[in-house]
């Protein structure tokens, strides 16, 4: 599958990472030696599932490495408008593929294994997004004290991943809850109002099903969407603070 690689963020002041970036791209921030998003890069190319890499977002690709083709584009505004540019420009080099993977830029642990993972199960699950949710004993057993974000389902306590899959002609139609979607994309509780007050209720209360969810979304938003476990805790494991930068380093050495 081809791959959209998102890296336009620029940390503002008041952002936990602002110090860190004085204003730079989130995407060039230093990991264990070599920019975070080489790290991503380098997972990518190793994969064998993976085609095309599309980064974008970032003004140029000045030292930054891939075994598979590699290309960019500029930044066109925000995240929905960058996935839109790389499904039309993926869409372009490849006119007959079925699917496209959005990976973040800030998810330095990933490996090659997962990609191929999350592509096999995309493939399985013909959906038109398939969205990873994470246990929260996985993320807490790989990287304790990571405070992510959780929400509580029937299933347990799940948070999100930051590689999925998405079938191309969705990704190239201006549909109209992606806006939604990418706004809600940290807030569990935000997401649940997208799908409906029942949905809504049904998770305040803790009786929300993963099947329940991805019906509401069929019925309330139009996409046929498929929750896949992943079993992988670096997927969930991005950078949004200092600390999770340094937790990240040590498990990387």
């Amino acid at each position: 599958m081809n791959v959209i690689v998102t890296a336009g963020g620029r940390p503002q002041p008041g952002d936990p990472l602002y110090p860190l970036t004085q204003g730079g791209v989130k995407a060039m921030l230093n990991v264990a030696g070599k920019p975070m998003i080489q790290w991503v890069l380098d997972a990518l190319g190793g994969s064998s599932a993976a085609g095309h890499i599309l980064v974008v977002g970032l003004p140029a690709l000045d030292g930054l490495t891939c075994s598979k083709p590699l290309s960019s584009l500029p930044d066109a505004g925000d995240m929905l408008a960058n996935i839109q540019a790389g499904a039309r420009e993926l869409a372009r080099l490849d006119p007959a593929a079925q699917h496209v993977l959005v990976c973040s830029s800030d998810i330095p642990a990933l490996r090659p294994e997962m990609v191929d993972w999350l592509a096999a199960e995309a493939l399985k699950a013909d959906a038109d997004l398939c969205y990873n949710v994470i246990r929260r004993e996985v993320m807490e057993t790989r990287f304790p004290g990571s405070r992510r974000t959780y929400v509580r389902l029937v299933e347990g306590r799940f948070c999100g991943g930051d590689l999925n899959a998405v079938r191309q002609s969705v990704a190239l139609g201006r549909h109209p809850a992606w806006e939604r979607i990418i706004a809600a994309r940290k807030n569990p509780l935000r997401q649940a109002g997208l799908l409906g007050l029942d949905t809504l209720l049904l998770l305040l209360a803790g009786r929300l099903s993963l099947p329940r969810a991805e019906q509401s979304a069929a019925r309330h938003l139009g996409i046929h969407g498929r929750a896949l476990l992943c079993p992988y805790a670096e997927l969930g494991m991005d950078v949004d603070k200092p600390f999770q930068l340094e937790l990240l380093e040590r498990s990387m050495r």
